[in-house]
């Protein structure tokens, strides 16, 4: 599988605040009263650093928990981060990783793709 040359170049979780924004725009009900509609900056930081931690820590597979706990959110959500399917390509490494999210009984998951060469931070691969 080849590398796109053209990997999103924010952080993360910039492609599920994209994917949020646009649903807004487009008046996307189904995503009302899940777990990326109570997000706010400071809950998707705090999956970001997760998400970062994961796939700069963990094996394929493993997972590590998160929450929003001190981000000022009254919506409590918590989750997990497991990243998977490592392949190195293009000089860099690219991983497959499960964000999930869990607030208000709704349980919400990603599986993006994630990339990284060198010291950079991890960021998602266009689809």
């Amino acid at each position: 599988m080849k590398a796109n040359p053209r990997a999103f170049p924010g952080r993360v979780l910039a492609g599920l605040l994209l994917s949020c924004t646009c649903a807004h725009a487009a008046n996307l009900n189904f995503l009302k009263d899940t777990p990326i509609s109570y997000m706010k900056p400071a809950d998707r930081k705090a999956l970001n650093r997760a998400a970062q931690e994961a796939l700069d820590t963990k094996k394929d597979g493993q997972s590590i928990k998160w929450n929003n706990n001190g981000t000022g959110n009254t919506v409590h959500i918590e989750g997990t981060v497991t990243p998977r399917d490592t392949v190195k390509r293009d000089g860099g490494t690219c991983r497959k990783v499960t964000l999930v999210a869990v607030a208000k009984g709704q349980t919400q998951t990603w599986t993006p793709t994630a990339c990284k060469k060198g010291g950079a931070e991890w960021r998602i691969e266009k689809q």
